[in-house]
């Protein structure tokens, strides 16, 4: 179109149109965008700069979703020893109630129950797990949370295993599986005679009794003593009781059956065999200190994952302080002022108006020559 002839005052006219409109449009589109920095042509500088903060944002945003899951994972873990807790308080009950009474077929039933309780224990712990993540299932569980984008700021989470109770918590199964054995009832000093008299050699009262018991508490039979007993004479008493063996050697009565319980004038003197590893006070003892030093573990555990808990939901609130930190720096180089750019593009409205308005005015300056024809 280079052979159209435009006057002066034409053309100046036009290239102000031209160029009011390109920023008009250009602030229509920071109008549209919201920002004011679209490109690194705008800026440069604001462009890149914000770019490497809205980068970071989104990396620390995927390891804030790391976290949390990390959370959910030690918070399956706290439940998973809370409830173990709880059966550990049960089983020791189940012992103070064994250690309560004398009858071996309780005890043998409250010996099963225990070690269910126990197996219940090692369930709940295989069963305290987070998207395949068990921190009480010990080897290959360890949970790492990373807190920076470099991975140079993390924690290591170590797991436990509470899957085995006696490598894990000192709880082993009690024996409930009655066993055939030879209890000795020391009535004479080794060497003895078997027909010494036991009153006369004031190892017995005359008139003490002596009780047997079958492993269920229930009576077999008893033997009185009298002034006439010697040790041959008593075994041999014993020994005619029904399911009981007894002989006399080595200055000693010994006694052969399935947890059959001597006592004298009411008092446990021997056993043979064992109906379960309850039969004893001592056994029973022994298990309540088992426990204990079970839930002391259980403790220490649940307060160290109380404590790395703690740290990653605090790490989690500062990354999610940072991010935003991060996004509103970015927004300060690149975000427009929608008022400033608003008043912009109706100043820019008004100045075109006027531009179209002199336009005019002008091109009527050169239809004066056709008044002339």
């Amino acid at each position: 179109m280079s052979d159209i002839t435009l006057t002066n005052a034409v053309r100046a006219n036009l290239n102000t149109l031209t160029a009011t409109a390109d920023m008009m449009s250009q602030v229509q589109n920071k109008l549209a965008t919201g920002k004011k920095v679209n490109s690194a042509l705008d800026n440069p500088n604001s462009f890149f700069t914000a770019k490497g903060l809205e980068n970071r944002a989104s990396d620390l945003g995927t390891l804030l979703d790391d976290m949390g899951q990390g959370v959910q994972t030690l918070k399956a873990a706290d439940k998973g020893i809370s409830a173990i807790s709880d059966l550990v308080d049960a089983a020791k009950a189940k012992a103070n109630q064994a250690l309560q009474t004398s009858d071996k077929a309780q005890r043998a039933q409250y010996a099963k129950e225990y070690n269910d309780l126990l197996g219940q224990m090692e369930d709940l712990a295989k069963d305290s797990s987070y998207k395949g993540k068990n921190l009480l299932a010990g080897t290959g569980n360890d949970l790492s949370v990373t807190f920076n984008e470099d991975g140079s700021s993390s924690l290591s989470i170590k797991a436990v295993d509470y899957t085995d109770t006696s490598a894990g918590l000192g709880l082993s199964d009690v024996d409930t599986t009655a066993t055939t054995g030879t209890a000795s009832l020391s009535v004479a000093t080794a060497g003895a005679t078997g027909g010494v008299n036991l009153v006369s050699a004031g190892l017995y009262a005359a008139g003490d009794t002596l009780s047997i018991t079958d492993k269920n508490g229930d009576a077999v039979g008893s033997v009185t003593i009298t002034g006439s007993h010697t040790l041959t004479s008593l075994a041999s008493d014993i020994n005619g009781l029904t399911g009981v063996t007894s002989a006399y050697s080595g200055g000693k009565v010994t006694i052969a059956g399935e947890g059959l319980q001597i006592a004298k004038n009411g008092t446990d003197t021997a056993m043979a065999g064992s109906i379960s590893d309850f039969d004893t006070d001592a056994k029973i003892e022994a298990a309540l200190s088992s426990l204990k030093g079970a839930q002391d573990s259980l403790r220490a555990q649940a307060s160290t994952f109380g404590t790395n808990l703690s740290i990653v939901e605090n790490r989690q609130d500062f990354t999610t302080s940072l991010i935003n930190t991060l996004q509103e720096g970015a927004g300060e180089l690149t975000l427009a002022d929608t008022n400033v750019e608003g008043a912009n593009l109706l100043a820019l409205q008004t100045q075109q108006q006027l531009a179209s308005t002199s336009l005019s005015m002008a091109s009527q300056a050169s239809q004066n020559v056709l008044r002339l024809f």
